[in-house]
């Protein structure tokens, strides 16, 4: 049995592409998986499941939703063990503190060619950012509401990515933890 970290992009935001916990959580149950356990109602799920194929379960869920919910959310499915790895290689522990203003950005893939220049060329003075691997880190202690630098990082990353502030990051641990 695998052990999962799925993590939903645009579902429940600004009233649009709502999905309720408890809808998904049968859903995902509908499809096999075990132990589905919900945080807050981004679409953060840890869950138990025979497949081995994590892709192929990402695309067996988002076009299950697709089919009952009439839309299609990005799926990112992490082993445990990618999570806690990201946790770890955290290149900005002293900002943890302000778990609001650090945030992990899971990417689909290693970015083949990023745009390194226009990400550093749209950081704030007060922002920081590092790519490592297929995660993305950035500290924004003003917030991410206005920054160039948020906005624009999957465009010049070139991949598709879904992000979580600490906070989020480490519940979804303690979760898997229990």
């Amino acid at each position: 049995m695998n052990t999962y970290i799925a993590l939903f992009r645009g579902i429940n935001v600004g009233g649009h592409n709502k999905l309720r916990m408890k809808d998904l959580r049968a859903l995902l149950e509908d499809l096999g998986c075990q132990n589905v356990r919900t945080y807050i109602q981004s679409g953060n799920v840890l869950m138990q499941c025979e497949e081995d194929d994590s892709q192929a379960l990402a695309d067996r869920i988002g076009a299950e939703v697709a089919a009952r919910h009439g839309f299609e959310p990005r799926v990112l499915l992490l082993e445990r063990e990618k999570m806690e790895e990201a946790i770890a290689d955290n290149p900005f522990s002293e900002a943890e503190s302000e778990p609001r203003s650090l945030h992990l950005n899971f990417l689909a893939s290693v970015p083949q060619n990023p745009d390194m220049e226009a990400l550093e060329s749209a950081r704030k003075e007060s922002e920081r950012f590092e790519l490592k691997g297929d995660v993305f880190y950035l500290h924004a202690p003003d917030g991410i509401g206005r920054s160039k630098l948020a906005r624009n990082a999957e465009r010049w990353l070139g991949v598709p990515m879904t992000g979580r502030n600490w906070r989020t990051v480490s519940k979804i641990m303690a979760l898997a933890e229990e």
